[in-house]
């Protein structure tokens, strides 16, 4: 029965990525029909640029998501909550900085489950900047912003984004940890602490662990895709009506405030990482340079308004200022920097 299921699965898998496949190939060649034959637009207007620009964005980011969001829903099965929480139990705070980021990566995190999230990390004597480090990679190191910018712009752009988000992360877990903040954590947290804190691994097969990717794309991509749209819609906008130069001049390499103004502006933001990438791509196509970009960025999904007001239940303002303060610091470093080398 178990064989059964198994090769079931793995038939239904293989059939999903060859009609993946054949729909990724006929992207192109079906949004230049549908803009300039079906719909009469003209490639040299402003106009015909930005819904050729959707036409062929929207599909395009929609099924590398739903790619993307399969394959870590498939990862995500082997790293649940629980069993987070007992990998960076007991680790020094140096390891445990760097561990708890790159388990960010690939862990279920969303505004929503930051609050559960925090308290499971603390009832098991997890460190606070530990548990601060896996909180800004697992927003910022987004698995699905990685893949988009590894379809849209290559393997450098999405290293270099994986690198600085994962450093960004260690650095300001452990500048945190050293800080002793844990006083400004809210009372009520640690009277809640309990000992010998355990899992049950949940035991899948392959086939439980398929439907598990199949679950992800069901809810990940039945939430987003309006975000998706609406962001790629912006950056349609960008690219067919946003002249050549602007960008440059304000978000260029040239406007020394051009960095710490796209921190300015990103921090309010409500947006998710298939939002935004469609909106990066426009600005880097008209001028704006990758540095300043990458701190709008991360910025946009590392340092949400919401997230500071979910967090605000379990962490004191001093401790959220410090938090915001430490993180934006990293972000501005990484957007002058790159600005300056490439």
């Amino acid at each position: 029965m178990t064989g059964a299921r198994t090769s079931r699965a793995a038939a239904g898998v293989a059939a999903g990525l060859v009609a993946w496949t054949g729909l990724y190939l006929a992207i192109e060649p079906a949004s230049r029909l549908a803009a300039h034959r079906l719909l009469g637009l003209s490639e040299g207007t402003h106009l015909g640029s930005a819904v050729s620009f959707f036409l062929f964005e929207a599909p395009k980011v929609l099924l590398l998501l739903a790619l993307v969001v399969f394959a870590v829903g498939v990862v995500r099965s082997f790293f649940t909550p629980e069993r987070t929480r007992a990998i960076l139990s007991g680790r020094r705070e140096s390891v445990g900085n760097v561990l708890a980021a790159l388990l960010g990566v690939v862990t279920p995190f969303c505004s929503c489950s930051a609050v559960p999230l925090f308290l499971g990390f603390v009832e098991v004597g997890i460190p606070l900047g530990v548990t601060l480090s896996f909180l800004i990679s697992a927003p910022m190191v987004n698995e699905v912003a990685l893949v988009l910018l590894f379809g849209l712009f290559g393997w450098k752009v999405a290293l270099l984004y994986l690198v600085t988000g994962l450093g960004i992360a260690v650095a300001s877990g452990f500048v945190l940890g050293r800080l002793g903040l844990e006083r400004w954590v809210e009372g009520w947290v640690y009277e809640s602490m309990r000992q010998g804190a355990s899992y049950q691994a949940e035991r899948l097969g392959f086939a439980g662990r398929v439907a598990k990717g199949v679950e992800s794309v069901r809810d990940v991509v039945g939430k987003v895709w309006p975000y998706v749209l609406a962001g790629i819609a912006v950056g349609a906008f960008i690219h067919g009506y946003v002249p050549e130069g602007l960008m440059a001049g304000i978000m260029g390499k040239q406007a020394w405030w051009s960095v710490p103004l796209a921190v300015v502006i990103g921090v309010p933001m409500y947006s998710n990482a298939a939002g935004i990438v469609p909106v990066v791509q426009a600005l880097l196509g008209k001028g704006a340079a990758l540095g300043t970009v990458l701190a709008f960025m991360m910025s946009v999904i590392g340092l949400s308004l919401p997230e500071m007001i979910i967090l605000r239940k379990v962490l004191r303002p001093p401790l959220i200022a410090a938090f915001v303060a430490v993180v934006a610091t990293g972000i501005l470093a990484v957007g002058f920097l790159f600005n300056a080398v490439l």
